[in-house]
């Protein structure tokens, strides 16, 4: 079969555009496969709470509200695919600064997924395409 006839990309008109050739998620039977978000917002270049110099380094940046806006992507592609929050089974997030923003995410990511707790690994990276401090990876299943 061709990947078209088993397989559906979706993208949000409501999620910040992918910076690469990749639609937001793809749909594989039941399953929903979502490519990494991170907090940006559509149609703009800035992230939430992060303080640029000149030469594009990060001065500051305010964690938790990156938090709150990549929650807020995630939910606007699942529901664009047809799919909810609590559909989510699987989320790995990767952090560029584990020591400091760990404690942050742990006491977000709990308030957020209190009714629903999907599997969860948190890796620490080096560095993101874009200046973000967070991104998330996640699974979901549809139904229907």
């Amino acid at each position: 079969m061709a990947p078209d006839e088993t397989s559906t990309a979706h993208n949000s008109s409501r999620a910040p555009e992918p910076v690469g050739l990749y639609p937001h998620a793809r749909r594989a039977g039941n399953l929903l496969f979502l490519s990494g978000v991170g907090p940006r917002q559509r149609g703009q270049k800035t992230v939430p709470g992060v303080e640029l110099d000149e030469d594009g380094n990060i001065l500051s940046y305010d964690f938790e509200s990156q938090c709150h806006a990549v929650f807020q992507n995630v939910r606007y592609i699942l529901e664009e695919a047809g799919a909810r929050w609590e559909d989510l089974v699987d989320v790995t997030v990767f952090l560029t600064n584990m020591k400091d923003d760990f404690h942050v995410y742990n006491r977000l990511y709990a308030e957020y997924f209190a009714s629903s707790q999907p599997c969860r690994t948190t890796v620490e990276i080096n560095c993101l395409p874009t200046p973000i401090a967070i991104e998330l990876k996640c699974v979901a299943v549809v139904k229907g």
